[in-house]
């Protein structure tokens, strides 16, 4: 549970450096340019928001495959003692 914690602290710590990264190709940056400052760090604040969700399920999926490699691992070396 801990862990579980943890996790979810680092991508509401993620989700709030949001506005200050730059995720923005060279085409997107010269469309915000155009935008003006307050619609350019709209822009990149939506890019970085649909970056975050399939990066979250990567990371879910990641994480339970881990977690069922290790318990395999752990039964295997159960059944050799």
């Amino acid at each position: 549970m801990k862990k579980l914690a943890f996790i979810f602290i680092i991508a509401l710590l993620f989700l709030l450096q949001a506005n200050t990264a730059g995720a923005q190709c060279s085409i997107c940056t010269k469309t915000a340019s155009q935008l003006g400052e307050k619609q350019g760090k709209g822009l990149n604040g939506g890019i970085i928001y649909l970056m975050f969700t399939p990066l979250t399920i990567a990371g879910f999926l990641g994480y339970r495959w881990w977690r069922s490699e290790k318990a395999l691992k752990e039964g295997e070396a159960g059944e050799n003692n």
